[in-house]
């Protein structure tokens, strides 16, 4: 049963409540959800246990292609239900959906995999959060956004800087509020050390992973340790390198806080410059432009050297003419141009409120919070069957606009894509780069 007295106490709760409503509340207080999990590594669990903390949630089922991975995440979630049962456990997504009774699932697979089980839950009846990026190339997600209208469901995406707190209080209080004035520059960054650059020989696949299931769609690369233990995000096989990783998430922050759609124009540039030695194939070095009317976004990051800002290493910063905000997942600065008074504000903890939190292995602690908030908000989406701050589509034209960033980087030249034609207009170089080949016997989902 959830605490009503914690839910409206809590500072990332209450975000959700006046979407949520009084009748919203007792229907989550009234008829649990049965959840289902796929992808149980580091952020699935996360993700679970997060959801498990703000409302009576019931994980029913849990898949990994991993045994061992799924046997440890399942033995976690029966210790942390307050019913004290263990979930049924599938090495594959497709068994598990057929089961046909999730009210929920979260997806948190690898980003090669998004698009097929996000697709394949909403065909199943349930509402979905995914984890973002949305998925590798943009006609994958072009058809989630159609599959999710076309079936009627809640998909919420794990960009979850929307249900910050301090984000949340940034928005409200310096942009919304004029303080910034008129906003034509944004600049993001991530300077992490976070790129796997390793040469690891190859070996025979262990046992216990099914490694030809675990790579699906994508191309089947020799094997050369745990590719799902964070390894396979130094691939584009896989995923978008950094860009797609990290700069989804503060160019979602910024669109969702200036209310930006889709840029008009892209460019980008950059390569591996410094960390030749390794097997990685992501960038190290990059740059990209978005351009919208009156305003430029400015996208940098580095996987080398030091940040031009300690403070804020990962980060989005709006310019305006009468001042400036940072922003990060950890704090934010208002300064205001020609005096006046500045703000700072930390990000929120709540240890105290989620003890639990202290001693969970791998937590992001200042993440917890954010993303205790975004799960309210998906609930109070599917009690209310309305759009949730991060809808679908509006996770896919973030995750579409760094895909494309990347095309540009790849080509040479900027792009202007037409989400109406779903092309590149007068490029079909770039448009034939909108979709990916999938490695048989795989299939495309295809867009209706």
């Amino acid at each position: 049963m959830i605490n009503r007295r914690r839910f409206l106490q809590t500072a990332s709760a209450s975000l959700a409540l006046s979407a949520l409503g009084a009748e919203g509340l007792d229907l989550i207080h009234q008829k649990p959800k049965r959840v289902a999990l796929i992808g149980s590594g580091w952020y699935g669990k996360s993700d679970v246990f997060r959801l498990m903390q703000v409302a009576p949630v019931e994980v029913v089922s849990v898949c990994d292609v991993d045994t061992r991975l799924l046997a440890g995440a399942a033995d976690l979630i029966q210790q942390r239900q307050k019913s004290g049962r263990r979930p049924r456990t599938f090495t594959d997504y497709r068994k598990l959906l057929a089961a046909g009774d999730h009210d929920i699932v979260l997806i948190g697979s690898p980003d090669h995999w998004h698009p097929l089980q996000m697709i394949a839950a909403v065909e199943a009846g349930a509402d979905v959060y995914v984890q973002k990026p949305i998925s590798v190339d943009v006609l994958e997600g072009e058809a989630m956004v159609a599959a999710a209208r076309r079936h009627g469901r809640v998909v919420q995406v794990g960009t979850q800087r929307k249900s910050t707190p301090h984000l949340v209080e940034a928005k409200r209080n310096i942009v919304d509020a004029g303080l910034l004035g008129r906003v034509s520059h944004v600049e993001m960054c991530c300077y992490y050390h976070m790129r796997a650059n390793g040469n690891p020989p190859v070996e025979p696949v262990p046992d216990h992973l099914d490694y030809e299931l675990w790579t699906g769609p994508a191309p089947l690369r020799p094997y050369d340790g745990l590719p799902h233990v964070r390894w396979w995000r130094t691939f584009m096989e896989y995923g978008n390198g950094i860009m797609g990783d990290m700069c989804v998430h503060m160019l979602d922050t910024a669109r969702w806080m200036l209310g930006l759609g889709w840029p008009k124009r892209i460019s980008s540039s950059g390569g591996i410059f410094v960390q030749k030695e390794g097997k990685s194939n992501i960038a190290d070095t990059q740059t990209a432009v978005f351009e919208y009317e009156d305003l430029t976004a400015v996208w940098q990051h580095r996987s080398w050297g030091d940040p031009p800002d300690a403070d804020y290493p990962w980060a989005v910063v709006l310019y305006g003419d009468k001042g400036t905000l940072k922003a990060s997942v950890t704090r934010y600065d208002f300064i205001p141009r020609g005096g006046g008074q500045p703000i700072h504000r930390d990000c929120v903890f709540e240890r105290e409120r989620y003890p639990e939190d202290v001693t969970e292995k791998d937590i992001e602690l200042h993440a917890a919070p954010a993303t205790r908030a975004h799960m309210l908000d998906f609930l109070a989406a599917i009690a209310n069957r309305s759009r949730p701050i991060a809808d679908i589509e509006q996770g896919h034209i973030s995750t579409a606009s760094c895909i494309l960033a990347n095309v540009a980087m790849e080509l040479g030249r900027s792009l202007q894509y037409d989400p109406a034609t779903r092309t590149i207009p007068g490029d079909a170089e770039a448009t034939a780069r909108l979709a990916r080949a999938y490695r048989q016997p795989w299939q495309r989902p295809a867009i209706s």
